[in-house]
């Protein structure tokens, strides 16, 4: 099994609200549907959730009455996302459906707390994929949180132990600076946790779950003696479908941990 994160950056426009990006969601479940691969999906929140959880803070926990409108917006905003995300799977023969972090788990001072795994686990098991997302959870010191989909990939990769993680982003890999401003940016091939350290990760689009360099820290973490994780460019037309079917594609490969 496969495990895939389809970034915010690629399934939306996060520089503006609720900019849903439908056909290239529909490209890339039409690439996951033609490799033939047994995968679980998780999607992150983009504009559905980034623009008004930086401006009412909610990433920071409860604060005030004021944020409470804000937060339910961006649960509802969230899984509206994922309703148009299952829809594009479900067209193109993929049996989905979206699993809300923030119904299923809490969490304590921004870690995930997961007490129960089985209704995930039965409707893999059945061959119904569960598809979870950035969302706004409670949080047992915060109030709120904001659980971002790579941590939901942490979770998955320990619950299903998939043969191989990949990220979908809008560039083509982790480079030494930012390709989007900087035209001496290096796409590394192949990041370990030493060669993150010597990278600079600066982001152009403000993400309140910690941009690329958290990103990449949680590729490292899902990496083992066999594992690796891989970012791609989903905006790279049959990008992901050749990376899904074991070719050689243009990517950042992690391996080797965090320890």
């Amino acid at each position: 099994m496969i495990l895939i994160k389809l970034g915010g950056s690629v399934i939306t426009d996060k520089s503006e609200y609720q900019k849903f990006n439908r056909d290239t969601v529909a490209r890339l479940a039409d690439e996951i549907h033609r490799s033939g691969q047994r995968v679980i999906i998780v999607h992150g929140a983009g504009s559905f959730g980034h623009v008004l959880a930086k401006k009412h803070s909610i990433q920071d926990g409860y604060a005030s009455d004021d944020q409470i409108p804000a937060a339910a917006r961006i649960m509802s905003d969230t899984r509206k996302l994922s309703s148009m995300v299952v829809e594009e799977l479900l067209a193109h023969g993929i049996p989905a459906v979206s699993v809300a972090p923030g119904s299923c788990f809490v969490m304590e001072d921004g870690r995930l707390i997961v007490d129960n795994e089985e209704p995930v686990r039965r409707l893999e098991g059945i061959g119904i994929m569960p598809v979870m997302f950035g969302d706004v959870v409670t949080d047992r010191r915060k109030g709120f949180a904001i659980v971002s989909g790579d941590q939901c990939m942490e979770v998955l990769c320990r619950m299903f132990n998939p043969e191989k993680v990949v990220f979908v982003s809008d560039i083509d890999g982790l480079y030494t600076a930012d390709p989007k401003t900087d035209p001496k940016a290096r796409l590394i091939g192949e990041v370990t946790r030493k060669k993150l350290a010597e990278t600079s990760t600066d982001e152009t689009v403000a993400d309140v779950t910690g941009g690329v360099r958290s990103k990449m820290e949680a590729m490292l973490r899902m990496t083992d003696g066999g594992r690796r994780c891989y970012l791609v460019n989903g905006n790279a037309p049959n990008r992901l479908y050749s990376l899904l079917k074991g070719e050689t594609v243009t990517c950042t490969m992690a391996k080797g941990g965090m320890e």
